[in-house]
């Protein structure tokens, strides 16, 4: 093969594949979507991630198709989601467990800052807390009151080890002065038998998850951790109010994808999350739940991922916080 002909076949792949690569990339989403929720059923993911992939699929023309992944407080699904091909069609919906985890555990399968990217924060909720029907609390200082009564002889459940039901608990322990055990469960959902039966005599849990079970007064829900009321329980105080002055905990949610992702395939799924999360009908179903939309652009999501990393890795730090 002369020079001349060589050269000539190079500039022929060359331009190929300049043609092409934006047509493939254009072609995003051409099969179903997977979004992983990292817990077992019954809690805020997987409420508001089935959700998301209802409404996110109809927008974006493909299926988006919603996998329960629990195990590890969330570790081993977002792992699922850290490790898979970075083209867009394995994401996670996570929860603050997410920055919680890197400081909590002594080992980690990823980096959260070199192996995941962030897609966006799509919401906002407070959480709320429940006690057990036997225990005779009926408000927050009535539980503050009663633990420093009672030193050592209360449990608060959380949906695993380094979730956000976890380290809520663990500052009201650090703020109240209140000592209790805490019992990590797969999902703060499976840890409602065991508040009925007063083997758990308080957790903090997402609204999903309580809601089934305050709603026929299984379990007493006390007060709520957003810095306003949540219309869901518009008659409980905020945990500030009832006395714990700048105490809050927002069980925000943010969808994730494995580091690499090309920036038009994170800029697809962006403009998909922010267009459903204008939808009323959506917005109506999150509501339900006492969650409100969010819907950060890519840059401003990594940067709440950062705050929220450092706001959590000084109350571990601040309470000498270890896993069970």
């Amino acid at each position: 093969m002369t020079v001349t002909r060589w050269f000539g076949l190079l500039i022929a792949v060359v331009l190929a594949t300049a043609t092409t690569s934006p047509a493939v990339a254009e072609s995003y989403p051409s099969k179903p979507i997977k979004l992983i929720l990292p817990y077992s059923p019954g809690g805020i993911i997987d409420y508001v991630g089935r959700q998301i992939a209802q409404y996110l699929g109809e927008s974006i023309g493909q299926p988006v198709v919603a996998e329960n992944r629990p195990g590890a407080g969330g570790i081993t699904g977002t792992d699922v989601a850290a490790r898979a091909a970075p083209d867009g069609y394995t994401i996670v919906l996570m929860d603050p467990a997410i920055v919680i985890n890197p400081t909590l555990q002594p080992s980690m399968p990823y980096d959260l800052f070199k192996n995941l990217t962030t897609i966006s924060i799509v919401s906002t909720s407070p959480e709320v807390v429940v006690v057990a029907p036997q225990l005779p609390v009926k408000s927050m200082a009535e539980l503050v009151a009663y633990g420093k009564a009672n030193p050592g002889k209360m449990n608060f459940a959380s949906a695993g080890v380094g979730t956000t039901p976890h380290l809520a608990g663990e500052l009201f322990l650090q703020r109240s002065g209140v000592t209790a055990t805490h019992v990590p469960y797969r999902s703060i959902g499976q840890s409602y038998p065991d508040i009925m039966a007063n083997k758990i005599q308080f957790a903090f849990s997402s609204i999903a998850g309580a809601l089934p079970f305050t709603t026929d007064n299984r379990v007493r829900p006390i007060a709520t951790t957003g810095t306003k009321r949540t219309p869901v329980y518009p008659d409980l105080q905020t945990v500030d109010e009832a006395g714990l002055k700048g105490f809050e905990v927002d069980l925000w949610l943010g969808v994730f994808g494995p580091a690499g992702l090309p920036n038009d395939v994170t800029t697809k799924l962006n403009a998909g999350l922010q267009k459903i999360l204008k939808n009323p009908s959506l917005i109506k179903a999150l509501a339900k739940v006492g969650v409100e939309p969010n819907g950060t652009a890519p840059e401003a999501g990594a940067s709440f991922v950062k705050s929220e990393f450092q706001k959590w890795k000084k109350v571990i730090a601040d309470g000498n916080i270890k896993p069970n």
